[in-house]
């Protein structure tokens, strides 16, 4: 989810520049002053330029950027979401399940699709690239789910990737609504080659005359260090417990002055958002693919739709920007199995497939 907005339609020009250029089909997210995030329209101009794309010959590389110096894009239009849930309507739905088929598509999209990662990749700027066959990521990217604070639970396949990552990781990631650098987005699987910032313009004119492997072996460079490697110990003994109030326990036990630093940060995050995150992080890993992880997110986030937190972590992080959210229930130890069932009821909801 995004945190600021662009509210005048197309006032950058069109919100996504489709165009060719030798072998490659370029897909740039056109909304640099609200950090390219996505609308409605974006997702399904995106599904239509990879229709187009999908059977033409010409075509043998995609590659999707965004606008702008600060990122790909910081996820979703959540003023809009905001709006749509205190007025208990359904655009929202309707948003979130095309960019769902969008998301899957592109993880099993037939050509290379070549997603450059660089600053902010956040939440459905996760969907449009991390679910793709090539991730490229730089020395200023920062790649997070940071659903959690907003009182939101992890979408867009977030949930799939997190939950694959080795060990705990994902799950830190997800709770938290923590950062990945670079090498932190390759260690957790949300990214599979750096390439500096500054030659990514190189690397895409290379990509209009060259097939992908190629010219990514131009330009690879190993990724300056990262965090999580050296935090695996205490990540892994504590996200491993059942239940999110033994995870915080066992963070403020460790000794460790960066776990009880991120103790306190999960008891700022709303405590539904938190106990449905992991039980869907724990889910998906049992879930054979991403379609059906993709069907429970979608459960997950009709029920967020209709929940109070939902629109106070918006309220409290974009609307008033007071960062004082009160959550619905308060705290984690209030928050029960019938809260936490509430989510992943069975619905009469359309598939996302």
């Amino acid at each position: 989810m995004r945190l600021d907005r662009d509210t005048s339609p197309e006032a950058d020009g069109p919100h996504v520049l489709v165009r060719t250029e030798g072998r490659a089909g370029f897909l740039t997210l056109n909304r640099p002053r609200a950090l390219n995030a996505l609308t409605h329209p974006m997702v399904l101009r995106i599904d239509e330029a990879l229709t187009a794309w999908e059977d033409d010959p010409a075509v043998e590389t995609v590659v999707v950027q965004g606008a702008g110096e600060r990122g790909l894009c910081a996820g979703g239009d959540i003023r809009a979401i905001y709006e749509d849930a205190r007025a208990g309507g359904t655009e929202t739905l309707d948003f979130w399940r095309d960019e769902y088929r969008l998301n899957a598509r592109i993880a099993r999209f037939p050509k290379p699709y070549v997603a450059f990662m660089d600053g902010i990749v956040m939440g459905g700027g996760v969907g449009v690239s991390a679910h793709g066959s090539v991730r490229v990521v730089t020395e200023r990217s920062r790649v997070a789910m940071p659903e959690t604070g907003i009182g939101f639970v992890p979408d867009v396949g977030g949930t799939y990737l997190l939950s694959r990552a080795p060990g705990e990781l994902g799950t830190h990631l997800a709770l938290t609504g923590g950062q990945a650098g670079a090498a932190d987005a390759l260690l957790t699987g949300l990214a599979d080659h750096f390439v500096p910032s500054e030659e990514l313009p190189h690397l895409a004119e290379e990509l209009t005359r060259a097939p992908a492997h190629e010219a990514l072996a131009r330009f690879e460079r190993p990724a300056p260090p990262g965090r999580l490697a050296a935090a695996r110990d205490w990540i892994d003994a504590a996200y491993a417990a059942d239940t999110v109030e033994e995870i915080v326990d066992r963070l403020l036990d460790s000794g460790v002055p960066e776990a009880k630093e991120t103790a306190t940060t999960l008891l700022t995050r709303s405590p539904t958002a938190l106990k449905v995150t992991l039980l869907a992080l724990r889910r998906a890993r049992l879930l054979d693919s991403l379609e059906a992880v993709l069907d429970m997110e979608f459960r997950l986030s009709h029920s967020a739709l209709t929940s109070a937190d939902l629109v106070e972590g918006i309220r409290a992080q974009v609307i008033d920007k007071d960062r004082d959210p009160h959550w619905t229930p308060p705290t984690l130890a209030e928050v029960t199995e019938a809260d936490v069932a509430r989510y992943f009821a069975e619905r009469d909801l359309p598939k996302t497939r």
